[in-house]
């Protein structure tokens, strides 16, 4: 009997969940198991299956001293990426890839980060990019951001893929790893819940992501999707 495709999802805040990613990548046919960074450790790269996905959280990247996992985290990544292994970095999952390759993360933009629905442009890089071509087929894609740090530098090896208005470095590749500023996984639920621990307006949030949620879900099941079709032709070639 023929392995099952798997992947690791790295989750480093309790408040920032998997949410939409998990049914999407269980109707592909990919089994995940789920690492709570506050009370289990970093698995070594070879126990980590397929790929893996690097949620958000509510710290910084640079949160070192609280959050005594992030620095070994960054190094994870690094060989995570030397070893060829799928990645995909959401929000801070994104700043973390970023800074482990020598990029630059601003701690509270003085812009004030991007908080609700936006405008993704894609590059001309993404329309020949794996993960993020069938998304690139158009100009631009709306997703949900909620975020105050920013990537203001990548790393020099990255490749963009996409910008917003008001930051640049949207999305990146770095060999086999894909940093997204945005949440592709998350539900209007979810943002609202966010925008009420933030201090904003939570039922407007919900109100407001719903009534463009399909767009929101089409473009993050499109993500998943991708990337569990990368991680499958993956596993098949490894079997």
């Amino acid at each position: 009997m023929p392995t099952p495709t798997r992947a690791t999802i790295l989750q480093p805040d309790p408040d920032v969940p998997v949410d939409r990613f998990g049914p999407w990548l269980a109707s592909n046919r990919v089994l995940v198991r789920a690492v709570p960074l506050w009370e289990r450790p970093i698995p070594s790269v070879d126990s980590v299956g397929d790929g893996v996905i690097l949620l958000g959280g509510s710290m910084s990247a640079h949160d070192h001293e609280t959050h005594e996992w992030i620095t070994p985290l960054k190094q994870f990544v690094v060989d995570l990426v030397e070893a060829g292994i799928p990645l995909l970095g959401i929000c801070l999952g994104h700043q973390i890839l970023a800074e482990a390759f020598g990029g630059t993360v601003v701690i509270n933009d003085p812009a004030g980060g991007e908080h609700g629905s936006q405008e993704i442009y894609w590059t001309g890089a993404a329309r020949t990019d794996p993960l993020v071509s069938r998304l690139a087929l158009g100009s631009s894609s709306i997703f949900a951001e909620s975020h105050s740090d920013v990537v203001t530098e990548l790393p020099s090896e990255a490749r963009l893929l996409a910008s917003s208005t008001l930051y640049r470095n949207q999305a990146f590749r770095l060999g086999s790893a894909v940093g997204v500023q945005f949440h592709p996984e998350a539900s209007p639920d979810l943002m609202a819940r966010w925008a009420e621990m933030d201090g904003m307006n939570g039922r407007e949030m919900r109100r407001h992501l719903n009534t463009i949620d399909t767009d929101l879900s089409r473009n993050g099941r499109l993500l998943a999707h991708s990337f569990s079709n990368h991680l499958q032709a993956r596993h098949a070639q490894a079997a």
